[in-house]
Formats: structure tokens, sequence, C-alpha cells
């Protein structure tokens, strides 16, 4: 019987799953697909209360994996505080390279997408979509943790800050990011630029305008002497 087939995972285990997150296998059954019996994984994921059934087969395909040991576990939040190397400022392509890592999932994959992120975030604030990836890849990262290390969620959240910001030393990025390339950034230089130029014209207007009532009046001064030397000489 196909139930008899040996499987990488138990009942009642838990699991990594990257795209979706910590989850826990509460079923293996047979099925019928395209007129052939599989076998497949019936996972409860907690963190948005959702049940997904995975093929046994595509499981690892899908990046499935299960929950790291301590001494892993360790490791990872180690990454989180080590030296690296700046992410280019495209956030588009950052956000690519980082999507790239989440979807190969083991835990130092994530852990170094938390510390990108964590850090380009200082700098500038993330877009809607990397936001959401750090906010995604964080909460893997603090489930797994929490379960490789027996502590619970405020422990592992308390260890993670103090990773990311140990007390009294800077950030450890090996090279500063100098240029800038985001296009809001662009169009901001080219909307102060706008103000200034218009800044200017208008002072330039003021001048000009300043200048041509003086000369008006100049001129009706004239024109008044003229008059009363008329009227004198009538």
């Amino acid at each position: 019987m196909a139930r008899a087939k040996k499987t990488d995972y138990k009942v009642k285990q838990q699991i990594v799953y990257p795209s979706q997150g910590v989850g826990t296998i509460t079923k293996i059954f047979e099925k019928e697909f395209n007129g052939e019996n599989a076998l497949y994984y019936k996972i409860y994921l907690e963190v948005s209360d959702m049940i997904v059934m995975v093929p046994v087969s595509h499981a690892k395909d899908l990046g499935i994996r299960p929950i790291v040991d301590e001494k892993e576990a360790k490791k990872a939040l180690d990454i989180l505080s080590e030296d690296f190397e700046p992410i280019t400022s495209d956030w588009k392509l950052r956000y690519q390279m980082n999507l790239d890592l989440l979807k190969k999932g083991t835990i130092s994959d994530i852990a170094k997408i938390v510390r990108c992120l964590y850090n380009r975030s200082k700098v500038k604030e993330l877009p809607i979509q990397e936001r959401k990836l750090y906010d995604n890849a964080k909460k893997l990262l603090e489930d797994e943790l929490s379960i490789a290390l027996e502590k619970d969620l405020e422990q592992i959240e308390a260890l993670i800050h103090e990773k990311l910001e140990p007390p009294g030393v800077a950030p450890k990025i090996k090279h500063q990011i100098i240029q800038e390339d985001d296009d809001d950034d662009v169009f901001d230089m080219e909307d102060d630029g706008s103000k200034n130029r218009a800044a200017e014209d208008d002072d330039d207007d003021d001048e000009d305008e300043e200048e041509g009532q003086e000369e008006s009046l100049e001129r009706r001064a004239e024109e008044e002497d003229e008059f009363d030397d008329e009227e004198d000489y009538d």
C-alpha cells in the first residue's frame, strides 16, 4: 500500500515551509491525482491559521525542511550581528535577491534577510513590498528559533533585537552606501530643483517689478514737472 511508503516527516512533526511559515504535519494521507495514488502532507500553519496539502514527492522542491537544532539556531542568531557587505540601493534588485534567499529557506538565509533589511531600514524607510518581506522573514526566524531554543517568543524577540542592536556598538557594515538611486530620490531631487528654480524666478520677477515701478514713478515725476513748466509759461 502507498501508505507504507517511507516519508521524511511524520505526523505531529514541526517543519519549516519557507514561503508560508512554521507548520505542523497533522496528517499523511493518500490521494488520487491524475489517475495515480500519491502521498500528501497535511500541514497546519499557525501564523496564518491555514491548512495546506503538499505532495510528499514535491516537499523538498518547495523548500520544506525540519526545524534546525540548537547549534544551528545559535549560528543564525550570530549572523544577525556579523559584518556584511552593503546590498544594492536599488530596492527592486534588493527585493528579488532577498526573495530568492527566502525561497532557499535555510535558517542562515532567513537571518541574512532580516539583517539586511533591518539595517537598510535605518538608512531609509523600506518600500511596502520590502517591509512585508522583512516582516515575514523576521516572523519565520522568530518562530523557528523559539522551537529550536525552547524559548517563548518574547525572549526570542529580545535576543534578535540584542543581536541587531548590540548596546553601544555601531552597525557592522564594511562599506557605507554612498549613492542612492531609488526612484523616489530622483523625483525628490527634481522637485527640489524645480522649487529652487521657481524661487529664483520669483525673486527675479520681484526685482524686475520693483525696477519697473521705480522707472514709472520717475517718468511720472518728469511729466508732472513738464506740465507745471507749461502752466507757468502760459
